[in-house]
């Protein structure tokens, strides 16, 4: 009987020159986007780059992006950067709603935040108080009819 073995596309496997080719880029591309922060790969103990498949999907959009939309390495940088901020965020977002799913219906709160962050707790039909100038935001989740 076979072993299935997973992939796992962060571990970082290739070296440089197989990175390189994978990308369709030259090793001294590689070498210059880690010093510039866009694709830093992983180092063996030996200083090696090591770079996983999701290095070289990174890679591959960094030139996409400066080759077919023309934009610098300086603004790819902050695209890469923007797009790694929203993935975390989304991964919190998803571990949030696999927390509400958890709550019972009356462990589940709705909370109010004013213009300068403050956060209060709401009972069930009470409004947020609104100051001068200020304006709220109330957050829940509504229970699903069945």
């Amino acid at each position: 009987m076979a072993t299935r073995h997973r992939f796992d596309e962060r571990e970082p496997v290739f070296v440089i020159s197989v990175a390189a080719e994978l990308s369709g880029m030259h090793p001294q591309t590689l070498r210059q986007y880690d010093r510039l922060g866009l694709v830093i790969p992983q180092r063996t103990r030996g200083r090696g780059r090591r770079y996983s498949a999701r290095d070289i999907a990174r890679l591959r959009e960094v030139q996409a992006l400066s080759q077919e939309d023309g934009i610098n390495l300086a603004g790819i940088k902050r695209i890469l950067e923007l797009q790694d901020q929203v993935g975390a965020l989304e991964e919190q977002l998803e571990r949030v709603r696999e927390r509400l799913e958890r709550l019972s219906p009356a462990q589940r709160r709705v909370f109010s935040a004013d213009a300068d962050g403050e956060i209060s707790a709401l009972r069930r039909g009470e409004r947020p108080r609104r100051t001068s100038g200020s304006r709220a935001l109330v957050l829940w989740r509504p229970t699903r009819r069945p």
